[in-house]
This record gives structure tokens, C-alpha cells and sequence, in this order.
């Protein structure tokens, strides 16, 4: 393995804006999967919004967990986070190819007497284990009930809450399922970058764990 001779840009958060260091984080951190997630309020007006601060916790319990800031329009709380600090519950989908156009018209700023499963044209369908419907689009989607929230920061524009959630049901498309194997050349999962962009998951290769 060679070394570079590139010299490295040095910087201290510190220094920077808040919107600069959340540019650098999403350009540094690629690529991210994506939460599609469903929530509904205790008036029973549904929610879907996208979350790229998304990952996997736990297998036993099997644990989730994604991020949600607070609104840079006026520094409140996403309608996502509300709803789960009411009921306790959500539903994590995944994001396809194939919806990934309408799951990105639901990052907009709707308010909260509007549900984006209408705005955006998504399809509602019962749950089996929470109240939320889950996404009839998607080929997976995960059932959970709130485990823990966690703060982060002092609040308001680019602070955030993760929300940890156990999932207590799995809903996955028949043909993307074998055996216990999530097919993933079937599900044609999308994944996150910086700005305005996205990326499918496609070319994976295989590099079997070592053994000593």
C-alpha cells in the first residue's frame, strides 16, 4: 500500500456554520440508506417522510434506528417526531428505484393537517402489529414501537432526536425474499448522497470474512 503526498484540508467544526457542517457530514458520509417513514397522529392524519440518518442498531431485539432535525424553517419539531412521542409507534419503509420520484416530493414541508401518502399519491395499507399504515409502494416494510429518543445537541436547526425503534413486524414482498435472504437485485434499493443526489445499489461483490 503507497502513501499520498496530497496534502489534507484541515478543518474544525467549530469554526464552521451550521450549514456547512452539515454539507461536509453528507458528503462525507455515503453512501446512506434511506428511512421512508409512515407515522400517524393521535387525529389519525398519516405521515410519511424521508430520513438518510438511517441504520440498523440490534439483532436481538431487532433495533432501528434513524434521525430526525429539527425544522430549518423555524426550528420546531417534524411532524414525524410529534407523532412518534404521541403514540410510540412508526413504520420503516424502504425506497426503490421505482418511487423514489414520489418519496422525494414528501421532503417537502407540508403541514401537519395534510398526509403526504396523499400529496405524493402513496398507497396506505394496514399494519398488522401498529396503528401507522405502511406503504403499499415498497417491498419491505418494518413495523416498530419506540424503544428510546435520544437528544442531540441544544435544539433547534441542526440539532436532532434519534429515534430508536424495536421492530415488532416485518412485511416483505414475496419476490424479493428467499429463505430468509433479502434478494437485493430484486428490491433495487436507493441510497443517498450529498445535495440533490441519489444513487441505486448496483455492481455489489463479495468479499468472504477472514478466518485466522
Amino acid at each position: 500500500m503507497t502513501t499520498s503526498t496530497i496534502n489534507t484540508v484541515q478543518l474544525d467544526p467549530a469554526a464552521l456554520s451550521q450549514k456547512d457542517k452539515y454539507k461536509l457530514l453528507i458528503g462525507c458520509i455515503v453512501p446512506r440508506p434511506i428511512a421512508f417513514v409512515s407515522t400517524q397522529s393521535r387525529n389519525g392524519i398519516t405521515n410519511l417522510a424521508p430520513y438518510s440518518f438511517f441504520n440498523a442498531v440490534s439483532a436481538d431485539p431487532p433495533c432501528i434506528m434513524f434521525s430526525t432535525t429539527f425544522k430549518s424553517s423555524d426550528g420546531g419539531k417534524k411532524d414525524t417526531l410529534r407523532n412518534i412521542e404521541e403514540t410510540g409507534e412508526f413504520v420503516v419503509n424502504v425506497v426503490t428505484e421505482e418511487i423514489v420520484a414520489p418519496m422525494n416530493q414528501t421532503s417537502a414541508e407540508y403541514p401537519p393537517d395534510v398526509s403526504e401518502f396523499d400529496a405524493a399519491e402513496f398507497t396506505p395499507i394496514p399494519s398488522r402489529r401498529v396503528t401507522p399504515p405502511r406503504v403499499k409502494e415498497s417491498p419491505i416494510a418494518m413495523e416498530c414501537e419506540l424503544y428510546k429518543l435520544v437528544p442531540v445537541g441544544k435544539g433547534g436547526p441542526g440539532s436532532a432526536t434519534i429515534v430508536i425503534g424495536e421492530i415488532v413486524y416485518f412485511n416483505i414482498r414475496e419476490d424479493v425474499y428467499d429463505n430468509g435472504r433479502i434478494l437485493l437485485d430484486k428490491v433495487n434499493p436507493v441510497s443517498r448522497l450529498a445535495g440533490a443526489y441519489y444513487a441505486p445499489v448496483h455492481d455489489a461483490f463479495e468479499i468472504p470474512r477472514p478466518s485466522l
